[in-house]
């Protein structure tokens, strides 16, 4: 199953998610629930049943498919509020809500015009679409970290076009932008570097999806 939505790429044969080219890291068992979710739209799964599918015949914590979700639409830069690809159906399951098309016989989506918007994590990078997304402990969070010393709904990232901007959601341990404890909501720059508490570190990237690499000219006769 080779399937497209939106700006990604699903490859059920390679095992691999693409936003406009580039890959997106998913643990197993999360791309295992976003293929039976594609694979059933429109229909939703209830929570049960998609526990049966990826844990047969093992007893897991019903904490585990919400933690799973959470993966998934962090890397879609999806939210729970108005989420373009993850429907969560209250106290029944989840369902995908995106329109699907198939590379085979539809040509590739064009790549986005204006710069893309990712948090970088250590080793971890969520791409992050138009629109207010939080940063925190809960795991329905766009940007989830699971610190003690962050809070549930810690911050929220804005990101318009080529622009972002964060504001600190009254959190007990302060959001910090450039060194600073903001107050209100602070423009954000390519490279910038936002802490969360005492201990969590992030880095904020703004760039073209499709920067080209300069052509260089030599002067004088080559030899």
């Amino acid at each position: 199953m080779d399937t497209r939505f939106g700006e990604f790429r699903f490859d059920a044969a390679t095992r691999q998610l693409f936003r406009a080219g580039v890959e997106l890291p998913l643990s197993p068992k999360a791309f295992e629930l976003l293929r039976l979710l594609i694979e059933h739209r429109p229909r939703a799964l209830s929570k049960s049943e998609l526990q049966q599918l990826l844990w047969p015949d093992t007893f897991v914590s019903e904490g585990n498919l919400p933690l799973l979700v959470s993966q998934i639409r962090a890397a879609l830069g999806d939210t729970a509020n108005g989420a373009r690809f993850v429907r969560t159906v209250h106290r029944f399951g989840y369902a995908f809500c995106a329109a699907v098309t198939d590379p085979a016989i539809a040509p590739p989506p064009a790549l986005v015009a204006g710069p893309m918007c990712s948090v970088v994590a250590g080793t971890r990078r969520v791409a992050l679409c138009d629109g207010d997304h939080v940063l925190g402990r809960d795991p329905e969070a766009a940007v989830w970290v699971n610190t003690s010393g962050v809070s549930r709904h810690h911050a929220r990232l804005r990101v318009s076009g080529g622009d972002a901007s964060i504001e600190d959601l009254d959190s007990k341990n302060g959001t910090f932008v450039r060194g600073e404890r903001i107050s209100g909501l602070v423009p954000l720059n390519d490279g910038d570097e936002i802490r969360l508490g005492l201990l969590v570190l992030l880095t904020i990237r703004i760039e073209s999806p499709a920067d080209t690499t300069e052509t260089q000219r030599t002067t004088g006769a080559q030899r």
